[in-house]
């Protein structure tokens, strides 16, 4: 390694330790759930949007969000953004709906399954360019650009199915359609993320 990839690494090191949340109390926590909860409800139950959406406190806030849906501890859908155009409050909204009807892996929610629905939030950190070296498994998350292809996986996918880093990036890759080693092209960027994640059914967990 050269004396100038050394200081690259120490910088993106630096940079991917410094990735910020955003402060959550119980009470946001819990307030971001029922929401979300609410507004899949109103979906599945009635065909209908939520008419008023908070937008004070934490509602107000921008950062990346994903909601995903589980039904007897079995994924039923997952859906994000990493970089709103409006506030945490609407995006919260719109991406537990889109979980809830719009996934294309899954069948849309039934009202039937309502009682049976987890929902877990994960809120991102601000995106930041990251060296592979740097990657931390079960801290960071991983979004592989390489011009008009994007792929996207949460911390928890490296954990929950024990890949290296070296398979993660790959794993990040074919997310993005790319090759699996497309990661080592000069012209893919690599960015990465934490997270703060946390359910109906379970404390908060910082990756």
């Amino acid at each position: 390694m050269t004396a100038s990839s050394s200081a690259a690494s120490c910088v993106c090191s630096r940079r991917a330790r410094s990735l910020r949340m955003l402060c959550l109390s119980e009470g946001d926590r819990r307030a971001a759930l029922e929401l979300a909860r609410k507004a899949i409800c109103e979906a599945v139950s009635r065909r209908k949007l939520l008419e008023s959406i908070p937008r004070e406190g934490i509602f107000s806030a921008r950062c990346g969000v994903f909601v995903a849906l589980h039904l007897r501890g079995r994924l039923q859908g997952c859906i994000g953004v990493t970089e709103p155009s409006e506030p945490l409050g609407a995006a919260l909204v719109r991406c537990a709906v889109s979980a809830a009807l719009e996934d294309p892996r899954f069948t849309p929610l039934k009202e039937s399954q309502l009682e049976d629905l987890g929902v877990e939030i994960s809120l991102l950190s601000p995106l930041a360019p990251i060296l592979p070296e740097a990657i931390e498994i079960g801290r960071h998350g991983l979004l592989v650009v390489r011009h008009a292809q994007r792929g996207l996986l949460l911390p928890k996918v490296a954990i929950e199915h024990r890949l290296t880093r070296e398979q993660f990036l790959e794993e990040t890759c074919a997310k993005a359609g790319l090759p699996r080693e497309a990661w080592k092209d000069p012209e893919t960027r690599i960015l990465g993320f934490t997270c703060e994640v946390f359910s109906e059914d379970a404390p908060a967990e910082t990756r």
